[in-house]
């Protein structure tokens, strides 16, 4: 838990909670008992619960960093009162954290004033609007993967089905997160008034460029969504077609083999037949029979061959 103290505020952020902790917040600021089991659940959907003197909200927001193939959210909790906003988490979004260490280290003073010195209000708006511009890098990156899956998409020698498949639900993750996240800072703006300073006038018009920025992030994503939706069509068209050409040359093996595989078996019975092993038959020699049998195998397969070739089944 670390306490900041602001000019007009104090801010106090807790990552990876203890109950304790927000138990002793929750005797000090009077907040509501329901909200605290929000903030100690690890995923809650997004809320906002607004009271006299304060507000409760949780957002969720994508890591940064994580590893390949698990799908999780951060999840965000936040109480803003005019005197203190306290922000709960579970340390795994980096640029809040980052904002945390340059208001107590003071690494950046020029920031840490700017963050600091006027209300609670600013400081919230400053805390959603660089985890807003870390969601719209990620939509961004995503515009880049779709750049890379479209060269694999039409190249034969590479499978991207699986690459479809995983983009296609990080798109859906990320709407599930951008779509909630606009109305609820929507309702951050008409709620947070009543805790703003007379000088903070202009923070309603940051928060519109925050949403903004948000329906960037959501309009990035429906595009994205829709171009995956071709290339998964183009990807299940372009593999039906290579499985029909090689279905269609092996079935023309297979019917140039009926013709030798009848008479290899004919040959192949315990019986006499004509040129058989017990006929002295020696037009051709010794290897009479088994010139007969080739010819007899070959000269059906190369009419098949021509008349197909003829109907365009076989193509250069």
């Amino acid at each position: 838990m670390e306490t900041i103290q602001g000019g007009r505020f104090v801010w106090i952020d807790l990552q990876n909670p203890d109950r304790n902790d927000i138990e002793k917040l929750a005797e000090k600021y009077n907040f509501n008992a329901l909200n605290i089991e929000d903030c100690m659940t690890k995923f809650e959907l997004p809320k906002l619960d607004s009271y006299d003197d304060h507000f409760f909200v949780i957002l969720h927001f994508p890591p940064l960093s994580q590893k390949v193939g698990i799908s999780k959210n951060s999840q965000l909790s936040i109480f803003l009162g005019k005197d203190f906003l306290v922000t709960v988490h579970q340390g795994d979004l980096e640029p809040l954290v980052e904002l945390v260490e340059i208001c107590k280290t003071g690494s950046d003073q020029q920031r840490k004033n700017r963050l600091l010195e006027k209300s609670s209000g600013l400081l919230l708006h400053e805390i959603i609007d660089v985890l807003v511009d870390d969601l719209l890098h990620t939509s961004r990156k995503i515009i880049a993967n779709l750049d890379e899956i479209e060269d694999r998409v039409f190249d034969e020698t590479k499978p991207v089905a699986r690459s479809i498949a995983l983009l296609r639900r990080e798109i859906n993750r990320l709407r599930r997160i951008a779509n909630p996240l606009k109305k609820f800072v929507l309702e951050i703006t008409n709620n947070i008034k009543k805790f703003s300073e007379r000088e903070d006038e202009q923070l309603v018009l940051y928060f519109d460029d925050v949403i903004d920025h948000i329906d960037k992030v959501i309009e990035t994503l429906e595009e994205s969504r829709e171009t995956m939706e071709i290339y998964k069509d183009t990807d299940y068209v372009l593999s039906t077609e290579k499985t029909n050409k090689v279905l269609a040359v092996l079935t023309i093996i297979f019917t140039l083999a009926i013709p030798s595989t009848v008479i290899g078996t004919f040959y192949g019975m315990n019986v006499n037949l004509p040129g058989g092993l017990e006929d002295n038959s020696m037009i051709l020699g010794p290897f009479t029979t088994f010139i007969i049998v080739i010819l007899a195998s070959a000269i059906p397969a190369i009419l098949m061959f021509v008349y197909f070739k003829k109907l365009g089944w076989i193509s250069s």
